[in-house]
């Protein structure tokens, strides 16, 4: 650990209760130090660290009761050490100095031991019990209801990633578990699925089941759907079948996926699922976004790879940590080593210039439209040097204009990108389509004042959008 000591103004530092280790400021002791201040008593300096949040501020590592003290006597700079930690735990690590003058008290103990294995779970026991003054078996006791429902969450993150097919060593190593202590957690799987379709087979709803267990409801869905055919699957889910090439949403079913820019209806997966899948078909989604492909695989019984440059480990594991990154001197790099390859790709990137602003900087939705377009090029002959001769890739995008305060009878063609833009970078790569589904997004994306506005100044707007199903034989 580096360190470095010198004065820095009192007001600059701050008690951050997260990482203090005692249940409050002892003031008869502050008003002990405060008297030995006064008569020329020099302490120790105190140690402080930079606030991850605010570079400008200190927040106290050990020393509370002489920096309150320094403050009541109205110094305004104070002798301090500031510690760079290296990654350890800056709780335990007060814990242990402030054990130095007189011992944590039982509730103090037991409180920093539980906020220190909420924090970083990956902390053992032993570890806890030398910062906080207590052996490895009292810590033990203190984490233990801690400790069984973390096992239960990794337990529920391991069934899902499982449920989607995802490989052993590729779970192990998004959980950060060994291989040894991943084949601890296996047999449990069967008594997590017995457990929920228990409760199934006495009458309670997927939601029921799903807040009980602490499941979401696609997770849920897998169970109670197993062993169903498609067509059975939409009556349980409620979704009707669009027998033709148009399908039309007005709402995302918010039983799937996250709340994400650019949300795509769970229903419109299931239809590509239900007509270009079968049952056990492993599925890919290279930009995952908020999740609904992986959810929709799962109730639908598809197996499921998802990649996003938004990572997620707690709220969404079973989406991999991957950017497409067309500008490293490789090129585009393909995110896994593996012998099995999908038989769909269901490929839906952020649309040009749409919600760009939501997006993170490094989306592609932000690049200039050559950029787009260059990359689309890019990222499709990669595909195709990665998947089977007979892989399906289901496309979806949008039109895009730039139709924002133009009368639709001054709009021109340059700076667009349309429907037969993508048509001819697709047949360009060895992509040929066999359908073109109009999937149109909802008018309701437009509110009332906009509306109005556009009527006003015959400007079209967009809700165009398409599912381009293709095969790499002509």
């Amino acid at each position: 650990m580096t360190q470095q000591t010198s004065k820095i103004p009192i007001s600059s530092i701050i008690l951050d209760e997260d990482i203090y280790p005692r249940k409050g400021i002892d003031h008869r002791r502050v008003g002990i130090f405060a008297e030995n201040i006064r008569d020329g008593f020099r302490f120790d300096p105190i140690e402080v660290e930079q606030c991850p949040a605010s570079p400008d501020l200190y927040r106290l590592l050990d020393g509370a009761h002489r920096w309150s003290a320094y403050k009541s006597t109205g110094v305004t700079e104070i002798e301090a050490v500031i510690k760079d930690l290296d990654g350890n735990d800056p709780l335990l690590y007060a814990a242990k100095k402030a054990i130095g003058p007189r011992q944590l008290s039982e509730d103090e103990a037991k409180d920093t031991a539980r906020r220190a294995y909420t924090g970083n779970s990956s902390l053992s026991s032993a570890d806890i019990g030398k910062a906080i003054g207590r052996s490895r078996q009292t810590v033990d006791v203190y984490i233990a209801d801690l400790r069984a429902v973390n096992q239960m969450a990794l337990d529920i993150k391991i069934f899902r990633m499982h449920r989607l097919g995802i490989p052993q060593d590729r779970i192990s190593e998004r959980l950060g578990l060994a291989r040894t202590s991943f084949q601890y957690h296996l047999p449990k799987m069967p008594v997590l699925a017995n457990s929920a379709n228990g409760d199934l087979s006495r009458g309670f709803t997927v939601a029921q089941v799903a807040q009980k267990h602490g499941w979401t409801d696609p997770m849920v869905w897998s169970l109670a759907l197993e062993g169903k055919n498609d067509h059975d699957r939409f009556k349980e889910l409620g979704w009707g079948f669009n027998t033709w090439d148009k399908w039309e949403w007005n709402d995302c079913d918010k039983r799937f996926g996250d709340d994400w820019p650019g949300r795509i209806p769970a229903q419109l997966i299931a239809h590509i699922l239900r007509c270009f899948s079968k049952p056990d078909d492993l599925i890919l989604d290279p930009m995952a976004g908020g999740g609904v492909t992986p959810d929709t695989c799962l109730a639908m019984g598809r197996r499921c790879w998802a990649f996003d440059m938004m990572d997620r480990p707690e709220t969404r594991p079973e989406i991999e940590s991957w950017t497409w990154d067309i500008s490293s001197d490789q090129g585009l790099l393909w995110p896994v080593s593996a012998k099995e390859k999908p038989g769909l790709i269901i490929f839906d990137p952020p649309y040009f210039d749409k919600k760009a602003d939501s997006y993170d900087k490094k989306s592609i939705s932000g690049l200039s439209r050559k950029a787009y377009l260059e990359f689309i090029e890019a990222f499709l002959v990669l595909l195709k040097l990665n998947v089977k001769k007979k892989t399906r890739l289901a496309f979806i995008n949008a039109d895009w204009r730039d139709f924002q305060n133009t009368p639709a009878i001054e709009e021109k063609y340059k700076g667009g990108i349309l429907i037969d833009d993508y048509l001819d970078i697709l047949k360009r790569t060895g992509w040929y389509h066999t359908h073109i589904i109009q999937a149109p997004m909802s008018s309701q994306r437009f509110n009332a004042g906009v509306v109005s506005a556009m009527q006003e100044k015959n400007i079209l707007g967009v809700i165009s959008r398409y599912v381009i199903i293709l095969g790499q034989e002509c």
